[in-house]
């Protein structure tokens, strides 16, 4: 069976099913191809931000529960797959239904630029398309090291979201974000928590002030930290992970329950064929794509985490409305007209972040003021009852312009789109130092930290 249609999507992701929405609507024909029944909707609906923030806000509502660790950490992971499964469904539904849009559960692969074979459990066919759009996003990135194979009582983040088995210790391999929102989650379990890592500290990138608040909150989680550690091999058996490391020349060994391998996330397009498409990659591995997303086939895109591009779930949709204001109007929206992107990371509090940070800053040449307000001035934190963290912003001194925030405290990814919305407006800081904000909130600190600027 051969089929030529308008348009094949790859991938379930959230910019591949907003944008079958769109052109199935448009009364094109429009085949989307998902590999996984699983992962309807993408990486953040099923194995990303939405199984994870579950989890994490199960963790700190663990102290109410009166029950066992065992029975509330099981009881956390099986209400996240019902929820999971919920939200999968809806997704397949939404799409499924759309006019001129046929879902297809199989393997899709390039047989030229043009043609997608596409394998399902049945059959193996091939379909001719106008336009393909790559939707595939990220998978998690495993370090060759001996023995360090994801089975059994070694995870990604995806797979240990499933474990209903309470892990009492739990090594995390990498410091970065992934790893430290699980850690946080796990010892708000009641796991204890290890993490290890190659660096000599925790998040190089950012400013130290930063980066020791985040360190010192950990400490008082009762996460335990080796730095400057080689991983030599790991070996599992039905009991423990051992993991066996060097640092400075010394050897030594950790065991625990459940290893956690958190070292970052590669681009999913190893049964992809791209070579067929003649379709470029990056060194990194992503697909190079220009300011409209259209790879160096114009007529193949690519969308999402599997362009290199910064790796949220708004990002991918954000790269829909590029696609599509290409198709509609040949791109008066592309990605050099893409606004400051924000970020927030649920570690413990959670740590938000746009723009520049201080030695980013400096690097890049900038007079700058900064200024900097400890999360314990803030009064909403006393009733929130976690006075952990810090604010900080930069600001450029010759336009009063806000170059970058840091806002490492309780619910710092509300407070974060206030501070975007400020700069995407050009706005001086002096708006936020001045605006009038209700009470008692952690927004209003905003004022605090801006009159700080001097």
């Amino acid at each position: 069976m051969n089929k030529r249609v308008d348009n094949i999507i790859i991938g379930f992701g959230k910019a591949g099913k907003t944008l079958a929405n769109y052109l199935g609507n448009k009364g094109e024909k429009t085949i989307l191809v998902e590999k996984s029944s699983l992962m309807y909707g993408g990486t953040c609906i099923n194995v990303g931000c939405i199984p994870s923030k579950f989890l994490a806000t199960s963790a700190d509502r663990r102290s109410f529960s009166g029950i066992s660790d065992e029975e509330y950490y099981k009881n956390s992971v099986v209400n996240k797959k019902s929820l999971v499964a919920k939200l999968n469904k809806a997704n397949y539904d939404k799409v499924a239904g759309i006019n001129n849009v046929e879902v297809i559960d199989g393997c899709a692969s390039f047989k030229d630029e043009h043609t997608i074979l596409i394998k399902t459990a049945r059959e193996e066919y091939e379909v001719y398309a106008e336009r393909i759009f790559i939707n595939t996003g990220s998978t998690p990135f495993i370090p060759d090291i001996e023995g360090l194979k994801i089975k059994n009582r070694i995870h990604t983040s995806e797979s240990l979201m499933n474990l209903e088995e309470f892990p009492h210790t739990l090594t995390i391999f990498g410091s970065g974000f992934i790893g430290l929102e699980f850690a946080a989650s796990y010892a708000k379990f009641g796991t204890k928590v290890t993490i290890i890592d190659k660096a000599d500290k925790l998040l190089p990138r950012e400013d130290d002030d930063v980066a020791n608040e985040v360190f010192e909150s950990y400490k008082a989680l009762g996460v335990d930290f080796i730095f400057n550690a080689g991983i030599d091999h790991v070996e599992q058996d039905e009991n423990k992970v051992t993991i066996s490391y060097t640092v400075n020349g010394e050897k030594s060994q950790i065991y625990s329950d459940a290893l956690l391998v958190a070292t970052g996330r590669k681009a999913n397009i190893k049964d992809l064929n791209l070579a067929n498409a003649g379709v470029e990659i990056s060194e990194r591995g992503f697909i190079n794509v220009n300011k409209h997303l259209q790879t160096n086939k114009p007529h193949i895109f690519a969308m999402g985490d599997v362009n290199g591009g910064p790796q949220f779930t708004y990002v991918s949709l954000d790269d829909n409305r590029i696609v599509k204001s290409y198709l509609e109007d040949n791109g008066s929206y592309s990605k050099d007209d893409r606004q400051p992107i924000a970020f927030s990371a649920f570690l413990h509090p959670t740590f938000s972040k746009v723009g520049l940070s201080e030695k980013d800053a400096l690097e890049k040449g900038y007079k700058i003021k900064v200024a900097t307000l400890p999360v314990t001035a803030i009064p909403k934190a006393k009733i929130l009852g976690n006075q952990t963290g810090i604010y900080k912003a930069v600001v450029d001194a010759d336009t009063n312009q806000i170059l970058g925030v840091v806002l490492f405290g309780e619910d710092s990814h509300e407070v974060i789109n206030i501070v975007v919305l400020a700069i995407i407006m050009k706005q001086p800081y002096t708006m936020l130092a001045n605006q009038i904000f209700t009470h008692p909130t952690m927004a209003e600190a905003l004022n605090d930290l801006f009159v700080l600027i001097k």
